[in-house]
């Protein structure tokens, strides 16, 4: 997670500035889109065309290699047919710019880039039918195949062994547990951990590896309208999550968000299910663990969403809109238990599955 002051805050007279200097384009319209940790701009240009401005925080920014394997990856699903953006050159030829700017707290380095802009609303703006969210399992699946197969001299960095937002670091929210001192959440996300420790861990080299989008949630996939009066997903947002890890992982952080936008969530468990196996069929273990690993992620996103906001209180709107949904999910997950889930889930996703 970004620390304290890193984001950046750039004007709208030094984003036109920019764009003019780094792309030789005139912007006609500029406007701000929401982010987590950077800052993002929409842009039109009077030579046609849309691009969204990317500027990453300051402590990302250090690490270029990492952005140019994220950067590598889109293109990689953009080739394969998934609606990814792609990185426009600069004037110089290179796909990322290096720019200093003192946007309050001291000169510091930010790392520049357009890219382009993907047509849609988020899929957190329309009804979760069954057949979208069963298409979003299946687009979370495809996307994990294409990445694993990926080649580039950086992809040891995705490596991230403390990256917090690792499905394989949930022990680490240990340390953070006192930002719920008081809360009744407290004794649920213990048992989460606990569960984790002793039902997940020691089964983990069951998993099959692969790379994760490690964020694809409810503001990171795009949709448009379909032909028969539907949505089909139109865009993948965001790949400043990705890692090594699990496809388990991918497909336990798919259901998690999906849950966070559905009258029913429980209900949302079996389509993606579905749409994930019917590309990648887990085997036992997975299917023994998905339970644990999606209160596990719903955990990761209450805590961390708590201590986003000691850090940045001014960001507090954005930073805890899937915390605040998925306080009562988390709860009636835990309550409701695993048997009793599983069963909603696995036999929603065999009639599924008999339907097509």
């Amino acid at each position: 997670m970004a620390t304290l002051h890193s984001k950046p805050n750039f004007s709208h007279a030094q984003v036109v500035e920019m764009v003019t200097r780094l792309f030789s384009l005139t912007p006609s319209e500029i406007r701000p889109l929401p982010s987590y940790d950077d800052q993002n701009f929409y842009v039109s240009c009077m030579e046609g065309g849309e691009y969204v401005l990317k500027i990453m925080n300051s402590e990302d920014s250090k690490n270029p290699s990492m952005i140019e394997v994220q950067t590598y990856a889109m293109s990689v699903l953009h080739q394969n047919g998934l609606p990814a953006q792609t990185a426009l050159r600069n004037a110089a030829g290179q796909l990322m710019s290096l720019e200093e700017m003192d946007c309050g707290n001291g000169v510091r380095k930010y790392l520049v880039r357009l890219l382009t802009y993907l047509p849609g609303t988020t899929i957190s703006k329309v009804p979760l039918t069954p057949q979208l969210l069963y298409e979003t399992g299946k687009m979370a699946a495809r996307m994990d195949q294409i990445l694993q197969k990926m080649e580039h001299p950086h992809l040891g960095l995705l490596e991230r062994e403390n990256f917090i937002w690792s499905l394989l670091n949930v022990l680490q929210l240990e340390a953070h547990l006192n930002i719920l001192e008081g809360d009744p959440l407290e004794e649920v996300v213990k048992s989460v951990i606990h569960q984790y420790k002793t039902s997940v861990t020691p089964k983990r080299s069951n998993f099959r590896k692969c790379i994760n989008h490690g964020d694809f949630n409810d503001l990171n996939v795009l949709v448009q309208p379909d032909e028969s009066d539907g949505h089909r997903i139109s865009g993948i947002l965001d790949f400043g999550d990705m890692n090594s890890g699990y496809y388990i992982h991918e497909l336990a952080i798919a259901i998690m968000y999906m849950m966070t936008e559905h009258p029913e969530p429980v209900e949302v468990g079996g389509p993606v299910l579905a749409g994930w196996e019917s590309v990648l069929p887990l085997n036992e273990t997975e299917r023994d663990c998905l339970y644990v690993l999606v209160l596990s992620r719903f955990c990761q996103s209450m805590v961390l969403a708590r201590h986003a906001v000691r850090m940045h209180p001014e960001n507090a709107e954005y930073l805890m809109i899937s915390s605040r949904r998925g306080v009562h999910i988390l709860r009636q997950l835990w309550e409701l238990g695993k048997e009793q889930v599983e069963k909603v889930w696995f036999q929603s996703a065999a009639q599924f599955g008999d339907k097509l």
